[in-house]
């Protein structure tokens, strides 16, 4: 009877911490965590998040069979904006999502193909821009291209220049605030 006992003690004392755990949010709670109220995003977690130095976040995820999906929020806002397509493709993504502020301009990288995860080259490369209230981007794809590997602010104000360089040769990209996207320039070195 005693050993009866002591297992309806632990089945009982189990409980109640489980259910006290529940109650306070879960072992490993962290406030910042998405999906906890206040700062989640309606999709759980972003592959890529940053803030811009007027107080604004964007979060960027890959929604499988769908695509590159972008979100916002305002300064002060715990809000974030309905999801919103920025890339359609049902290619696999690749592990390189990247975002860069530079003022209240956000640039993105973000590429798809074929076993890209894993280390071959992707089929779709996408350079993104967002400006003013962010729910308009110029997106341009390049396909079957190594993808950018960086992107800078280019000494004339308002134009960015997404780059890949290799030994030969750096591959361009520019944006210009007024004109958008040209067409991508192979440069020798």
């Amino acid at each position: 009877m005693r050993v009866r006992g002591r297992q309806v003690l632990i089945l009982t004392c189990a409980a109640a911490l489980l259910g006290a755990t529940a109650a306070c949010g879960g072992a490993g709670t962290d406030a910042k965590r998405p999906g906890t109220a206040g700062t989640a995003p309606s999709h759980a977690r972003f592959d890529a998040e940053i803030s811009l130095p007027d107080g604004r976040r964007v979060g960027m995820y890959y929604a499988a069979g769908r695509g590159l999906v972008e979100q916002h929020r305002g300064t002060g806002s715990a809000t974030w904006s309905k999801p919103h397509l920025l890339h359609r493709t049902t290619s696999d993504p690749c592990q390189s999502l990247r975002l860069k502020a530079f003022g209240t301009t956000v640039a993105a990288i973000a590429n798809w193909g074929v076993y890209c995860a894993d280390g071959e080259p992707p089929t779709e490369s996408l350079a993104a821009v967002g400006t003013g209230n962010l729910s308009e981007w110029d997106t341009k794809v390049t396909p079957d291209f190594d993808g950018w590997e960086a992107v800078r602010a280019s000494e004339e104000k308002g134009e960015l220049s997404f780059t890949n360089g290799s030994v030969e040769s750096v591959t361009r990209l520019r944006w210009h605030r007024t004109e958008g996207f040209s067409d991508v320039e192979e440069i020798p070195r």
